[in-house]
Formats: structure tokens, sequence, C-alpha cells
């Protein structure tokens, strides 16, 4: 990305994309052949993987803790150099009221549709759980066209001083997280279809609710704070 920005070279980034893609591939196959045909997700190995899935998703939680802390250092005591107020002089924020408010109902009904298909397939009711998990999957994609959308009409970029780069790093890296997240849950919805979960054993389903929900939270934050207390 960083020769994509400097030099105008997409080359790397396709590249690197499409190792990122094997290797999403390549996992998630192997996930599922030793979980669903060879047996080897034990009780215990279910342990180490829901500890594995809290712990990254801790990390997740500090990682962007790193965000919000960037903006209420440069929010709560602006510089001189801001003009000594939030928002700086000559940055236009967003209105709360408009894109940001439809994404933050956009998400909320996801996190409904995704528990509608979480307790869909816990209580053996496999159409509920594809339409619960196919919702969540358009509703994601919904909310990432809405965020480009946003980002084409938006009047500041991410070099207009501290609100751009922390306004751009924050909700750019909250998109990328919807977009794992939306992919997470297509990979799910196709094992559902597939047969491949049943109301006992399902953690693979179970983590991506996990995140998904993560996701949703780290929104309303992002929302309450960059959107309508920045504004």
């Amino acid at each position: 990305m960083t020769s994509w920005f400097h030099f105008h070279t997409f080359f790397i980034v396709a590249m690197g994309l499409v190792l990122i893609g094997l290797t999403m591939i390549q996992w998630w196959r192997d996930v599922i052949r030793e979980s669903t045909y060879q047996g080897l997700h034990t009780s215990n190995v279910g342990v180490g993987l829901r500890w594995g899935m809290a712990l990254f998703i801790v990390s997740e939680v500090c990682f962007f803790f790193a965000f919000f802390w960037a903006f209420f250092h440069s929010s709560l005591a602006p510089s001189l150099e801001l003009g000594s107020c939030w928002p700086p002089v000559g940055v236009c924020p967003l209105n709360p009221a408009e894109v940001p408010l439809l994404n933050t109902a956009v998400l909320l009904a996801s996190g409904v549709t995704v528990t509608w298909g979480h307790h869909g397939l816990m209580g053996g009711d496999e159409k509920a759980s594809v339409d619960g998990l196919f919702l969540t999957v358009c509703l994601g994609v919904y909310f990432t066209f809405l965020q480009a959308g946003e980002y084409m009409d938006v009047s500041f970029a991410i070099s207009d001083s501290v609100y751009g780069s922390t306004f751009f790093v924050a909700t750019g890296f909250h998109g990328l997280h919807v977009l794992i997240g939306t992919a997470f849950l297509g990979v799910c919805l196709y094992r559902v279809i597939s047969g491949e979960f049943s109301p006992a054993h399902h953690f693979g389903f179970e983590a991506a609710a996990w995140y998904w929900h993560f996701v949703d939270v780290v929104w309303l934050f992002l929302y309450l704070t960059i959107y309508w207390w920045g504004w």
C-alpha cells in the first residue's frame, strides 16, 4: 500500500491481496476438513479455539483503543496549530444524522439477524439459520457500499490535519473489519447450506458471531465519539 500511495504502482498490492486470499481459502479449507471430516476438533481443541478467538478479540480492542486515544488526545485539548478548536479550522465534518446514522442502523440490524441465524442453528431450524446469515451478509455489504459513498463525498482528506488522519484511520480500519467479518459470515453461510454445522458443533459460526458483535460495538463507539461528539 505504501508503494501504491507514493509510486502509484498497484502490482505489489494486488500480489499481496492474492496471497492473503489464497491463505484464507486454504486455512478455512484445512479447518473445515479437520473439524467436519476428520473429527479432530475434540472438546479440548474446542476450548483452545474459544480461548484463541477471545484473546484475538481482546487484541483487536487494544488495537482500536489506540485510535480512540489518538482522537481524544487531539480533540480534548486542541493545539494552536488546529485553531485551538475541534473540529480544526477549515474542516467540515460529516453530519451524524445522515449516512453515519443509517450505517449505525444497518449494523445494529445485522447484529439482530446474526443472532437470529445463530438461534435458528441451535434450534435445528436450518431455514432460519440460512435466512439470518444471508441477511447479515447483505447488510455487511450494504454498510461497505454506504461507507465507500461517504468517503467519496467527504470534503476533507486523510492529510487534512490530525482530524482527517484519525477519522480515516479509525473508520477505515473498522470498514476493513466489516469486510473480514462479511467474508467470515459468508463462509459460515456456505457451511450451513452444506450441512457442516450441527446444533451441538458449530464453533465456526459462534466465532464469526463474536467477531461481528465486536465490530458492531466498535462502530457504536466510533459513531458516538468521532461522528456525533466530534461534530
